[in-house]
């Protein structure tokens, strides 16, 4: 494979997806399999996507958040929809959700079930939408600036050969204030060239996997300044012949989330802000994760950085209530550093003590 030419990578992953895996028992790693549990608010949604849907899902996580009602949602990479299926269920009669994809054989399973699907959701059909599309370059299919609330993907960025494009692309599609929430894979090193451009690492998404710190700084320089992993697992890997080629790479499956708002700065800032949250966000009644380090007890008053603070405005203004504002700053924020390892809070799903920043 050419690792400088997107054409050429396209036609790798095109036919990978396309004709090579006809389902996920296919696969020849773990990469592109999901091993954590579901959240508990997404499993009941899973009994409305068909069954051969879910036979074809090859993502790596979870990327459909909560808080969703209303909202209108791009599905970057949708390949057979199973994610576009569950976020329909969430962002409910006033939303809409747009799934793109650049393989036909994938896009022709997600709209076998679209109108049916619609009308048991009591939406119409164009409200559950999916479209032929590079997610380099989401103008050719049709997506204008500032016309989505929140941007989702599924193991996918790492399949494209140019990721800056990606994360520059779904920068523009989101509204001031909108977010993007996918799980990806991510490694601890730069791979080598040989490695990177391996066709199966390549399509079972390790050989293009983000190497953190490359991501962060890159998501920083389109207008991403503040990235925050929400959960990670390690990825195990047992074949002895995959194993041989990576070395002592090791391999992450993380979730993202990643927001457009103008007024973050590119550390957590104290302007001695604090939020409460209210309650109300689907599966946290009681305890709400925002990412790796921030839980939310309802009711209680929790100071945050101003970062933390915008982000949670402009996402989920409705669940919490906000004290304070900008006009003063009192430096950094004591102790933070959350983008310093590899090692993050397993599971969205977990208690514990919170702690801010």
């Amino acid at each position: 494979m050419d690792a400088g030419g997107a054409t050429t990578t396209h036609e790798v992953v095109k036919d990978y997806y396309g004709k090579v895996l006809k389902s996920s028992e296919d696969l020849k790693t773990s990469a592109c399999c999901t091993a954590d549990a579901a959240p508990g608010f997404l499993r009941p949604l899973f009994a409305a996507v068909p069954g051969e849907i879910m036979s074809r899902y090859y993502g790596c996580g979870f990327p459909v958040p909560a808080g969703l009602s209303g909202c209108s949602v791009l599905d970057l990479g949708c390949g057979t929809g199973r994610d576009v299926y569950l976020a329909a269920q969430l962002v409910g009669s006033e939303g809409r959700v747009v799934g793109v994809d650049m393989t036909d054989e994938q896009l022709e399973v997600a709209r076998r079930y679209r109108d049916s699907f619609a009308e048991a959701q009591g939406m119409r059909p164009e409200q559950v939408d999916f479209v032929k599309g590079y997610i380099e370059d989401l103008a050719t299919a049709g997506l204008g600036d500032a016309s989505f609330d929140v941007a989702i993907s599924n193991c996918v960025v790492n399949l494209s050969a140019d990721k800056r494009a990606v994360l520059s692309e779904i920068h523009r599609v989101l509204k001031e204030g909108g977010e993007f929430y996918f799980s990806d894979v991510f490694v601890d090193r730069r791979l080598p060239a040989d490695v990177a451009c391996h066709d199966v690492l390549y399509g079972e998404c390790l050989g293009g996997a983000l190497y953190k710190d490359d991501f962060v700084f890159m998501a920083r320089d389109v207008g991403f300044r503040d990235a925050r992993a929400v959960t990670a697992r390690e990825i195990e890997i047992h074949d002895p012949e995959i194993r041989k080629l990576i070395g002592s790479a090791r391999f992450y499956s993380v979730t993202y989330r990643l927001f457009k708002i103008g007024s973050l700065d590119y550390q957590c800032e104290d302007y001695g802000q604090s939020v409460t949250y209210q309650g109300g966000v689907e599966g946290s009644e009681n305890l709400f994760w925002f990412d790796d380090h921030h839980c939310f007890e309802k009711g209680r008053s929790e100071r945050v950085c101003g970062n933390t603070f915008d982000m949670l405005k402009a996402r989920f203004g409705g669940f919490f209530s906000f004290t304070g504002d900008r006009s003063v700053h009192f430096g950094k924020y004591p102790d933070c550093d959350t983008m310093a390892t590899m090692t993050y809070r397993p599971t969205a799903s977990d208690g514990g003590a919170a702690s801010c920043c």
